[in-house]
């Protein structure tokens, strides 16, 4: 797990030097320039906006959207995909490897293929689909449910690239043999021995010479929390003895001419460059090596592990990536141009799976800030000493923490700190063993509260790094609210509780409003792991341990986004507590109006849903609930009137949405 970077900017609110807070303040502590790439940006308005065209694009106002949606009677939590920044991705990577292509004078050529798992939505896939005759891009699955799906999505264009991997039984590569009679490429990539052997017996079957691939296990790994997808203990793969060994299978069947891939993955979200480089230089040398034994490849799949900045920090860290999109196609084309040319052998066209890079931007979550938990008003100095005064005797704890309250200006901040942690202890411990009442703890806390919010405030407890010192790092999160969500985190971004994954989190308005508010974002679940507690932070180091957000306004929504969630977390999201999926816009710029537009709605799942996802029925569900009200109506529990009004609501309830209303 990564660890943490306390930064002062997440501990206290940011006092700009002139006193006032703009827009551009707003934009810098929540570092939407950093990772936003060029798709979000705060408004002179103070309100977060979207160029789902890149920077130069038009701009739209994320707010007006949601409250858009709002009048359609589409609530938050509310999934915003932006068709037209996916639309962009996928130009971006075409751009960036046809100018590399042309700068090192490569004579192959560039495909991307989709890997469905990234997200299987169907809308997405239909959108890359349709897309992929301009940007000559394909699709890949990666299991027999996702090779069915691929096939129809492709009904109508038979000449997109197909590559099928994950493991394979004899239906699914009889599948692909015989649809490699209706598709133009389809490629079953050889994840084991086994499926080489399949698929030789069943071409022979069928009197069809399929195009096929070929993975290898390289001994260069990648770098991040997926790099045990390649080396010697790779999941899939073969190693350089069983490569050998197909060739000559292949080669004793005469079929040696259909293996066409050569294909590897060094893992996914790769942080570092240098990864790239050394394991594209292995595959273009056993490229050319299945080139010299007779094989008629014609591709390199170099695999995903394109990653994305999901902090901005442009590091080499999990939640970064030290590279841009043009030096990562840069590296790849000029790695496999030089290998191939000193092998004397032809340029291969180029695959990758880079599904990661093509929709993790297009999609953010919307949701509505509901409550926070609050922190303890300011202490009244004099009326806790009249209070001690009167007794007897007073707790030694509250005393101290009292006496320390009242030198938070003048005393040693290492000693205030350590003098402060040692009576909160001791109160407690008092406490706990009965010698102590509640409202002194009651009192202790508030004292030491304020205590940790005092020291933090001081200018020494930061470094010249802005910092904090190690001396008042334990107090940070004691100053810490908790701003509570209408979403599920196990619904909507499980990777964020499952491997700590970043996601950048900003208001939606009120950025020209200085944010006075510091804590965490909890979800609608009684999981106490449901919150987000790491966030990117201020000066693009690696992670703050709170957000800084403003006050909740009686009747006035305050939605913030979670952005960059289009890769992986839809798919992966469970029924924690059954909340199941949000609605899901996209939306579309609407050229002739010079504005937004919906291009579809998915509705999120009702509870009648979702409980159905779990084998209840609920006609049984209303047929038992009726029968426990006539009992309590018959027993004067319930009036008639309350009996019907209870049923209506439950009704209601299963037929409405499962996050709040």
């Amino acid at each position: 797990m990564s660890t943490s970077t306390t930064n002062i900017a997440a501990t206290r609110p940011p006092q700009p030097a002139n006193g006032s807070w703009t827009p551009q303040d707003s934009a810098d502590l929540y570092g939407v320039s950093r990772w936003g790439g060029g798709y979000f940006a705060v408004g002179d308005h103070g309100r977060l906006c979207v160029r789902p065209r890149g920077p130069e694009g038009p701009s739209i106002d994320i707010a007006e959207i949601v409250a858009g949606l709002r009048e359609r009677g589409l609530w938050a939590p509310v999934l915003l995909r932006f068709n037209d920044i996916m639309d962009h991705r996928m130009a971006a990577l075409r751009h960036a490897f046809d100018r590399a292509i042309a700068e090192e004078g490569y004579q192959g050529h560039y495909e991307a293929v989709y890997p469905i798992k990234v997200n299987q939505q169907r809308s997405v896939c239909e959108q890359i689909r349709d897309a992929a005759s301009r940007y000559r891009f394909g699709l890949e699955a990666g299991s027999k449910p996702e090779l069915l799906a691929v096939l129809a999505l492709t009904a109508d264009s038979p000449k997109l690239p197909i590559v099928c991997n994950g493991f394979k039984d004899e239906e699914y590569i009889e599948t692909v043999v015989l649809a490699s009679r209706i598709r133009d490429r389809i490629y079953p990539i050889v994840e084991r021995p086994s499926d080489l052997d399949l698929i030789i017996r069943i071409a022979r079957q069928h009197n069809i010479t399929p195009r096929i691939g070929v993975r290898i296990k390289p001994s260069a790994k990648g770098m991040g929390r997926w790099q045990g997808s390649a080396g010697e203990a790779a999941k899939f793969g073969l190693t350089a003895a069983q490569l050998v060994e197909a060739v000559e299978k292949l080669r004793g069947a005469d079929m040696l001419s259909s293996l066409q891939v050569v294909h590897f993955h060094i893992g996914s979200q790769v942080c570092d460059i240098i990864s790239f480089k050394a394991a594209i230089t292995e595959l273009a040398w056993t490229y050319a090596e299945l080139r010299r034994m007779g094989a008629g490849i014609t591709h390199i799949n170099v695999g995903g592990g394109l990653g994305i900045d999901y902090d901005g920090s442009r590091s080499a860290t999990d939640s970064s990536v030290n590279y841009d999109l043009h030096e990562y196609a840069a590296d790849i084309v000029y790695r496999i141009k030089t290998v191939c040319d000193q092998a004397e052998q032809p340029h291969p066209n180029i695959f990758s799976e880079s599904g990661r890079a093509m929709v993790a931007h297009g999609s953010m979550l919307v949701v509505e800030v509901l409550a926070s938990s609050g922190l303890p008003g300011p202490v009244d100095a004099a009326a806790v000493k009249a209070q001690l005064d009167a007794m007897d005797d007073p707790p030694r704890p509250v005393v101290d923490l009292l006496s320390t309250y009242e030198s938070l200006k003048d005393g040693r901040l290492a000693e205030l700190s350590h003098d402060a942690l040692a009576a909160r202890d001791e109160a407690i411990s008092l406490f706990q063993y009965g010698h102590l009442s509640l409202d002194m703890r009651a009192t202790a806390e508030r004292l030491f509260k304020a205590i940790a919010a005092g020291l933090l405030a001081r200018p020494d407890a930061v470094d010249e790094d802005d910092i904090l010192v190690d001396d008042v790092r334990p107090l940070a999160g004691v100053v810490r609210e908790t701003f509570f969500g209408n979403f599920s985190l196990f619904q909507s971004m499980p990777d964020a509780w499952a491997i700590d994954q970043l996601f950048p989190v900003a208001p939606l308005r009120r950025l020209d409003e200085r944010p006075t508010r510091r804590g965490i974002l909890a979800d609608m679940t009684c999981d106490s792991d449901g919150a987000i507690t790491r966030f990117p932070a201020t000066d693009g180091t690696e992670a703050d341990d709170a957000l800084l957000l403003h006050d909740i306004k009686e009747g006035e929504p305050y939605e913030v986004g979670i952005f960059l969630v289009g890769a992986y977390q839809e798919v992966l999201g469970d029924l924690h507590n059954l909340f199941g999926d949000t609605h899901a816009v996209h939306i579309e710029l609407d050229d002739e109006e010079n504005s937004w537009a919906i291009a579809e709605v998915v509705e999120g799942d009702t509870v009648r849903e979702v409980l159905g996802y779990l084998q209840y029925d609920d006609n049984e569900l209303r047929r038992a609930m009726r029968k426990d009200v006539e009992r309590a109506v018959r027993t004067n529990r319930l009036s008639v009137a309350d009996g019907a009004a209870l049923m209506r609501y439950y009704e209601n309830g299963l037929a409405g949405y499962t996050y709040l209303e």
